[in-house]
């Protein structure tokens, strides 16, 4: 995820929005830009870069791979890391599929081992949370050291309160460390909702 700003210009404006689409980045955006307002915007790549040149947007914020296919990666005033910004499970790797039952043996030297695992935590994590196409739990892996460290956003859909965390493992337990991790994130929010609902009700006694 990158940041993407109006031509000519090298900060953002604060009396316009960041122009975004997606929940999972307006949520995170929120931390990165407290002081800035976040407003949806539509359309393809070069509608949405017009939108901004005009003077709607401060700044958009895209996906990098978008901008590179097109020749547009001068326009990228700055990348977003992983910890900052959370990116949805599975982005950034490239995937085979075929008919059920042939044989892909021919393609086993062609598998990125470290990705297969960070797919598989990141994948495991979203499928726990019941993460879909356009939910905000995010998800992403990575092997230093001979350890995968999968970092993960639970997002509870009633409040639209967010927790972020991490978790480190063996590659080799890559959907375990995903399963564990969002059971984790989801017990700690359901313990801080808990505290939050009896701090209310104990408020609204001594208020009675």
């Amino acid at each position: 995820d990158v940041l993407v700003l109006p031509e000519g210009c090298y900060t953002l404006d604060p009396s316009k929005p960041i122009g975004c689409s997606s929940l999972r980045r307006k949520l995170q955006l929120k931390e990165i830009y407290p002081d800035m307002n976040v407003k949806s915007i539509r359309g393809n790549l070069q509608t949405r870069l017009e939108k901004l040149d005009n003077g709607d947007y401060a700044g958009l914020v895209l996906a990098a791979a978008g901008l590179k296919r097109l020749g547009l990666e001068k326009r990228i005033s700055r990348y977003f890391d992983t910890e900052e910004m959370v990116p949805a499970a599975g982005q950034g790797i490239l995937a085979v599929q075929g008919r059920k039952g042939l044989d892909y043996e021919y393609l086993e030297g062609y598998d990125d081992l470290q990705a297969h695992q960070a797919a598989a935590a990141e994948r495991a994590f979203v499928k726990y949370l019941n993460g879909g196409c356009t939910s905000p739990v995010a998800a992403y892996g990575e092997i230093k050291d001979g350890q995968l460290k999968l970092t993960g956003l639970y997002y509870e859909e009633e409040t639209g309160h967010y927790l972020k965390g991490y978790k480190t493992g063996n590659p080799s337990d890559a959907e375990e460390l995903g399963t564990s991790l969002a059971k984790e994130l989801q017990a700690k929010w359901n313990t801080k909702s808990l505290a939050c609902r009896k701090t209310t009700k104990k408020n609204r006694e001594k208020s009675g």
